[in-house]
Protein backbone atom coordinates (compact mmCIF):
# COMPACT_ATOMS: atom_id res chain seq x y z
CA UNK A 1 0.00 0.00 0.00
CA UNK A 2 1.50 3.50 -0.86
CA UNK A 3 2.25 6.06 2.15
CA UNK A 4 -0.15 8.60 2.84
CA UNK A 5 1.39 11.34 1.03
CA UNK A 6 0.98 9.53 -2.04
CA UNK A 7 -2.79 9.14 -1.42
CA UNK A 8 -3.13 12.49 -1.07
CA UNK A 9 -2.06 12.87 -4.65
CA UNK A 10 -4.42 10.00 -6.12
CA UNK A 11 -7.57 10.97 -8.01
CA UNK A 12 -11.00 10.35 -5.79
CA UNK A 13 -11.44 7.62 -8.45
CA UNK A 14 -7.93 6.32 -8.45
CA UNK A 15 -8.34 6.17 -4.71
CA UNK A 16 -11.83 4.50 -4.71
CA UNK A 17 -10.85 2.17 -6.89
CA UNK A 18 -7.84 0.49 -5.87
CA UNK A 19 -9.26 1.18 -1.81
CA UNK A 20 -12.82 0.92 -1.78
CA UNK A 21 -13.23 1.38 1.95
CA UNK A 22 -12.01 4.78 1.75
CA UNK A 23 -15.44 6.03 0.43
CA UNK A 24 -16.66 5.49 4.34
CA UNK A 25 -13.95 8.54 5.04
CA UNK A 26 -16.35 10.64 2.86
CA UNK A 27 -19.42 9.26 4.28
CA UNK A 28 -18.88 9.50 7.78
CA UNK A 29 -17.46 12.94 7.65
CA UNK A 30 -20.52 14.12 5.32
CA UNK A 31 -18.06 15.10 2.11
CA UNK A 32 -20.17 15.37 -0.65
CA UNK A 33 -18.16 13.93 -3.78
CA UNK A 34 -18.70 15.98 -6.96
CA UNK A 35 -15.77 15.79 -8.56
CA UNK A 36 -13.91 12.52 -9.12
CA UNK A 37 -11.14 13.17 -11.20
CA UNK A 38 -10.18 16.09 -8.61
CA UNK A 39 -7.04 14.81 -6.26
CA UNK A 40 -8.09 14.00 -2.87
CA UNK A 41 -5.52 17.27 -1.50
CA UNK A 42 -7.60 18.96 -3.86
CA UNK A 43 -10.23 18.28 -3.21
CA UNK A 44 -9.93 19.75 0.34
CA UNK A 45 -8.15 22.64 -0.40
CA UNK A 46 -11.25 23.53 -2.46
CA UNK A 47 -14.04 22.90 0.42
CA UNK A 48 -15.24 26.49 1.60
CA UNK A 49 -14.18 27.92 5.15
CA UNK A 50 -17.91 28.33 6.77
CA UNK A 51 -18.44 24.37 5.36
CA UNK A 52 -15.19 23.34 7.18
CA UNK A 53 -15.73 25.82 10.52
CA UNK A 54 -19.19 23.84 10.21
CA UNK A 55 -17.41 20.83 10.82
CA UNK A 56 -15.03 22.31 13.32
CA UNK A 57 -11.94 21.73 11.61
CA UNK A 58 -9.22 23.22 9.50
CA UNK A 59 -7.92 22.06 6.17
CA UNK A 60 -4.67 20.84 8.04
CA UNK A 61 -7.42 19.09 10.45
CA UNK A 62 -8.91 17.06 7.79
CA UNK A 63 -6.36 16.30 5.96
CA UNK A 64 -4.53 14.30 9.06
CA UNK A 65 -7.89 12.57 9.78
CA UNK A 66 -7.32 11.10 6.40
CA UNK A 67 -4.31 10.19 6.77
CA UNK A 68 -5.16 8.77 10.09
CA UNK A 69 -8.06 6.92 8.68
CA UNK A 70 -5.94 5.57 5.87
CA UNK A 71 -3.55 4.47 8.20
CA UNK A 72 -5.88 2.70 10.91
CA UNK A 73 -7.65 0.84 7.38
CA UNK A 74 -4.23 -0.20 6.40
CA UNK A 75 -3.54 -1.52 10.04
CA UNK A 76 -7.28 -3.16 9.99
CA UNK A 77 -6.41 -4.96 6.88
CA UNK A 78 -3.04 -6.33 7.53
CA UNK A 79 -4.66 -7.57 10.94
CA UNK A 80 -7.29 -9.15 9.13
CA UNK A 81 -4.86 -11.40 7.11
CA UNK A 82 -4.30 -13.58 10.23
CA UNK A 83 -3.71 -17.11 9.47
CA UNK A 84 -1.76 -20.03 11.48
CA UNK A 85 -0.53 -23.45 10.20
CA UNK A 86 -1.51 -25.32 13.92
CA UNK A 87 -2.59 -25.08 17.41
CA UNK A 88 -0.77 -27.48 20.32
CA UNK A 89 -2.77 -27.86 23.61
CA UNK A 90 -0.31 -28.83 26.18
CA UNK A 91 -1.97 -30.82 29.15
CA UNK A 92 -3.00 -29.16 32.56
CA UNK A 93 -4.91 -30.72 35.32
CA UNK A 94 -8.77 -31.87 35.76
CA UNK A 95 -11.09 -30.96 38.79
CA UNK A 96 -8.96 -33.53 41.21
CA UNK A 97 -5.61 -32.01 40.06
CA UNK A 98 -4.76 -34.78 38.10
CA UNK A 99 -1.99 -33.94 35.50
CA UNK A 100 -3.07 -34.23 31.62
CA UNK A 101 -0.52 -35.94 29.81
CA UNK A 102 -0.82 -34.70 26.92
CA UNK A 103 0.77 -32.78 23.88
CA UNK A 104 -1.68 -32.67 21.09
CA UNK A 105 -1.01 -30.84 18.00
CA UNK A 106 -4.10 -29.94 15.85
CA UNK A 107 -3.12 -28.75 11.95
CA UNK A 108 -5.84 -26.69 9.49
CA UNK A 109 -8.24 -28.40 7.80
CA UNK A 110 -8.71 -31.21 10.52
CA UNK A 111 -11.92 -31.86 12.31
CA UNK A 112 -11.46 -32.48 15.89
CA UNK A 113 -14.31 -33.70 17.92
CA UNK A 114 -14.85 -32.97 21.73
CA UNK A 115 -16.67 -35.77 23.75
CA UNK A 116 -18.00 -35.97 27.25
CA UNK A 117 -20.65 -35.96 29.39
CA UNK A 118 -22.43 -32.57 30.22
CA UNK A 119 -20.76 -30.25 32.92
CA UNK A 120 -17.00 -32.40 32.17
CA UNK A 121 -15.54 -29.19 30.82
CA UNK A 122 -15.67 -29.41 27.13
CA UNK A 123 -16.42 -25.55 27.68
CA UNK A 124 -13.71 -24.83 28.98
CA UNK A 125 -11.20 -26.23 26.71
CA UNK A 126 -12.72 -24.18 24.41
CA UNK A 127 -12.43 -21.24 26.35
CA UNK A 128 -8.20 -22.41 27.04
CA UNK A 129 -8.26 -22.64 23.27
CA UNK A 130 -9.50 -19.53 22.43
CA UNK A 131 -8.10 -17.28 24.90
CA UNK A 132 -4.34 -18.95 23.86
CA UNK A 133 -4.25 -20.08 27.65
CA UNK A 134 -1.07 -19.70 29.65
CA UNK A 135 -0.90 -22.04 31.95
CA UNK A 136 -2.89 -18.83 34.05
CA UNK A 137 -6.42 -20.14 33.59
CA UNK A 138 -8.03 -23.08 36.04
CA UNK A 139 -6.92 -25.96 34.20
CA UNK A 140 -3.12 -24.64 33.55
CA UNK A 141 -3.42 -25.83 30.28
CA UNK A 142 -1.24 -23.79 27.40
CA UNK A 143 -1.98 -23.32 23.67
CA UNK A 144 0.99 -22.48 21.35
CA UNK A 145 0.79 -21.12 18.46
CA UNK A 146 2.63 -22.53 15.05
CA UNK A 147 4.49 -24.26 17.73
CA UNK A 148 5.67 -21.52 19.94
CA UNK A 149 3.91 -18.72 22.55
CA UNK A 150 1.53 -16.40 20.89
CA UNK A 151 2.35 -12.64 21.26
CA UNK A 152 0.61 -11.12 24.54
CA UNK A 153 -1.69 -8.45 22.01
CA UNK A 154 -2.94 -11.31 20.47
CA UNK A 155 -5.17 -12.55 23.57
CA UNK A 156 -6.93 -9.91 23.47
CA UNK A 157 -6.71 -8.36 19.77
CA UNK A 158 -10.69 -8.67 18.44
CA UNK A 159 -8.68 -8.69 15.11
CA UNK A 160 -6.91 -11.92 16.03
CA UNK A 161 -9.48 -13.89 17.21
CA UNK A 162 -8.96 -17.56 17.41
CA UNK A 163 -12.55 -19.31 17.19
CA UNK A 164 -15.63 -18.63 15.44
CA UNK A 165 -18.77 -20.48 17.58
CA UNK A 166 -21.55 -21.81 16.03
CA UNK A 167 -24.36 -22.67 18.19
CA UNK A 168 -27.42 -24.65 17.54
CA UNK A 169 -29.34 -21.64 19.33
CA UNK A 170 -29.23 -18.96 16.76
CA UNK A 171 -31.96 -16.40 15.91
CA UNK A 172 -31.82 -13.25 14.08
CA UNK A 173 -33.14 -9.75 15.60
CA UNK A 174 -31.80 -7.62 12.94
CA UNK A 175 -34.51 -6.25 10.73
CA UNK A 176 -33.01 -6.33 7.74
CA UNK A 177 -32.45 -8.77 4.74
CA UNK A 178 -30.01 -11.62 4.51
CA UNK A 179 -27.96 -9.64 1.78
CA UNK A 180 -27.91 -6.32 3.77
CA UNK A 181 -26.52 -8.44 6.24
CA UNK A 182 -24.14 -10.10 4.61
CA UNK A 183 -22.95 -7.11 2.93
CA UNK A 184 -22.36 -5.13 6.36
CA UNK A 185 -20.09 -8.46 7.34
CA UNK A 186 -18.22 -8.19 4.28
CA UNK A 187 -17.85 -4.16 5.01
CA UNK A 188 -16.78 -4.73 8.20
CA UNK A 189 -13.68 -7.22 6.64
CA UNK A 190 -13.48 -5.18 4.11
CA UNK A 191 -14.01 -7.56 1.27
CA UNK A 192 -13.47 -6.41 -2.29
CA UNK A 193 -15.60 -8.33 -4.13
CA UNK A 194 -18.47 -8.06 -2.00
CA UNK A 195 -21.13 -8.67 -4.72
CA UNK A 196 -20.04 -11.99 -5.21
CA UNK A 197 -19.24 -12.98 -1.75
CA UNK A 198 -23.11 -12.64 -1.14
CA UNK A 199 -23.92 -14.70 -4.29
CA UNK A 200 -21.61 -17.39 -2.35
CA UNK A 201 -22.17 -17.20 0.43
CA UNK A 202 -26.33 -17.54 -0.27
CA UNK A 203 -25.87 -20.53 -2.47
CA UNK A 204 -23.38 -22.36 -0.19
CA UNK A 205 -26.57 -21.68 2.87
CA UNK A 206 -29.07 -22.76 0.57
CA UNK A 207 -26.98 -26.31 -0.27
CA UNK A 208 -27.17 -26.41 3.68
CA UNK A 209 -30.63 -25.91 4.65
CA UNK A 210 -33.56 -27.62 3.33
CA UNK A 211 -36.18 -24.23 2.42
CA UNK A 212 -34.59 -21.92 -0.10
CA UNK A 213 -33.73 -18.06 0.61
CA UNK A 214 -32.56 -15.30 -1.00
CA UNK A 215 -31.04 -12.16 -0.48
CA UNK A 216 -33.82 -10.45 -0.41
CA UNK A 217 -35.35 -12.82 2.46
CA UNK A 218 -35.62 -11.07 6.21
CA UNK A 219 -33.65 -11.92 8.94
CA UNK A 220 -36.34 -12.16 10.73
CA UNK A 221 -38.52 -14.66 8.94
CA UNK A 222 -35.76 -17.21 8.61
CA UNK A 223 -36.23 -20.43 10.30
CA UNK A 224 -33.28 -22.00 12.71
CA UNK A 225 -32.11 -24.33 10.33
CA UNK A 226 -32.35 -21.39 7.68
CA UNK A 227 -30.13 -18.80 9.77
CA UNK A 228 -27.52 -21.74 11.05
CA UNK A 229 -27.20 -22.36 7.16
CA UNK A 230 -26.29 -18.75 6.75
CA UNK A 231 -23.95 -18.55 9.75
CA UNK A 232 -21.85 -21.41 8.65
CA UNK A 233 -21.97 -20.24 5.10
CA UNK A 234 -20.84 -16.35 6.03
CA UNK A 235 -18.04 -18.03 8.90
CA UNK A 236 -16.28 -20.62 5.64
CA UNK A 237 -16.29 -17.36 3.90
CA UNK A 238 -15.94 -14.01 5.91
CA UNK A 239 -14.95 -15.27 8.92
CA UNK A 240 -10.97 -14.62 9.83
CA UNK A 241 -10.88 -16.90 12.73
CA UNK A 242 -9.17 -20.39 11.95
CA UNK A 243 -11.04 -22.51 14.45
CA UNK A 244 -14.59 -22.74 14.30
CA UNK A 245 -16.51 -24.40 17.10
CA UNK A 246 -19.85 -26.03 16.53
CA UNK A 247 -21.78 -26.89 19.36
CA UNK A 248 -24.43 -29.91 18.79
CA UNK A 249 -24.74 -29.16 15.28
CA UNK A 250 -26.69 -32.64 15.20
CA UNK A 251 -29.71 -30.16 16.55
CA UNK A 252 -29.59 -27.28 13.95
CA UNK A 253 -31.62 -28.36 11.18
CA UNK A 254 -29.31 -28.83 8.41
CA UNK A 255 -27.16 -30.60 6.42
CA UNK A 256 -24.02 -31.69 8.88
CA UNK A 257 -21.69 -33.55 6.22
CA UNK A 258 -21.99 -30.41 3.46
CA UNK A 259 -21.45 -28.04 6.18
CA UNK A 260 -17.99 -29.54 7.28
CA UNK A 261 -17.46 -30.39 3.98
CA UNK A 262 -17.78 -26.60 3.15
CA UNK A 263 -15.62 -25.06 6.04
CA UNK A 264 -12.66 -27.62 5.84
CA UNK A 265 -12.42 -26.79 2.72
CA UNK A 266 -11.91 -23.05 3.57
CA UNK A 267 -8.46 -24.55 5.48
CA UNK A 268 -10.24 -23.83 8.86
CA UNK A 269 -9.70 -25.95 11.93
CA UNK A 270 -12.87 -26.80 13.09
CA UNK A 271 -13.86 -28.33 17.03
CA UNK A 272 -16.68 -30.22 17.26
CA UNK A 273 -18.67 -30.63 20.52
CA UNK A 274 -21.47 -33.58 20.14
CA UNK A 275 -23.08 -36.50 21.59
CA UNK A 276 -23.93 -37.66 18.01
CA UNK A 277 -22.11 -40.82 17.13
CA UNK A 278 -22.27 -39.50 13.39
CA UNK A 279 -20.07 -36.46 13.88
CA UNK A 280 -18.05 -37.83 16.28
CA UNK A 281 -16.48 -40.76 13.90
CA UNK A 282 -16.04 -37.82 11.04
CA UNK A 283 -13.48 -36.07 12.80
CA UNK A 284 -10.28 -37.28 12.52
CA UNK A 285 -9.50 -37.65 16.24
CA UNK A 286 -11.82 -37.19 19.85
CA UNK A 287 -10.87 -35.40 22.70
CA UNK A 288 -12.63 -37.48 25.49
CA UNK A 289 -13.61 -34.70 28.30
CA UNK A 290 -13.98 -36.03 31.80
CA UNK A 291 -14.05 -34.60 35.40
CA UNK A 292 -12.77 -31.61 33.97
CA UNK A 293 -9.51 -32.82 32.08
CA UNK A 294 -8.45 -34.23 29.01
CA UNK A 295 -8.72 -38.21 29.71
CA UNK A 296 -7.70 -39.04 26.56
CA UNK A 297 -7.44 -38.63 22.34
CA UNK A 298 -8.57 -41.33 20.14
CA UNK A 299 -7.77 -41.20 16.92
CA UNK A 300 -10.68 -42.57 14.75
CA UNK A 301 -9.77 -45.54 13.40
CA UNK A 302 -10.27 -47.45 9.87
CA UNK A 303 -12.97 -49.96 11.29
CA UNK A 304 -14.77 -47.04 12.79
CA UNK A 305 -14.84 -45.22 9.71
CA UNK A 306 -16.40 -48.18 8.13
CA UNK A 307 -18.82 -48.13 11.07
CA UNK A 308 -19.52 -44.45 9.61
CA UNK A 309 -20.25 -45.54 6.06
CA UNK A 310 -23.37 -47.71 7.48
CA UNK A 311 -24.15 -45.13 9.95
CA UNK A 312 -24.11 -42.51 6.85
CA UNK A 313 -26.24 -44.70 5.24
CA UNK A 314 -29.07 -44.92 7.99
CA UNK A 315 -29.04 -41.28 8.74
CA UNK A 316 -29.55 -40.57 4.83
CA UNK A 317 -32.57 -42.65 4.69
CA UNK A 318 -33.57 -40.89 8.25
CA UNK A 319 -33.29 -37.53 5.98
CA UNK A 320 -35.54 -39.28 3.77
CA UNK A 321 -38.48 -39.97 5.76
CA UNK A 322 -37.98 -36.39 7.21
CA UNK A 323 -38.02 -34.64 3.98
CA UNK A 324 -41.00 -36.91 2.72
CA UNK A 325 -43.15 -35.72 6.17
CA UNK A 326 -41.96 -32.28 5.75
CA UNK A 327 -43.37 -31.69 1.97
CA UNK A 328 -46.58 -33.32 3.41
CA UNK A 329 -46.92 -36.52 1.97
CA UNK A 330 -46.88 -39.98 3.12
CA UNK A 331 -43.92 -42.19 4.11
CA UNK A 332 -45.28 -44.71 1.44
CA UNK A 333 -44.22 -42.15 -1.16
CA UNK A 334 -41.11 -43.36 -0.47
CA UNK A 335 -39.63 -46.10 -3.14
Amino acid sequence: MKNSVSLENLTIEDLLRIYPYSMEFFDINGLPIDDVNNTVIGYITSLSYVFLEDMGLSQEDLLKRFRSFMSRMKDIREEHTFSIRDITIIGGRDKNEKLEEIELKIRMGEIICIVGPTGSGKSRLLADIEWMAQRDTPTKRQILIDGSVPPGDWRFSVERKLVAQLSQNMNFVMDICAGDFIKLHAQSRMIDDIEDKMRQIIFHANELSGERFDLNTPLTSLSGGQSRALMVADTAFLSTSPIVLIDEIENAGIHRNKALDLLVGQNKIVLIATHDPLLALMGNKRIVIKNGGIQKVIETTPDEKKGLLRLTEIDNDLMKYREVLRNGRILNDIK
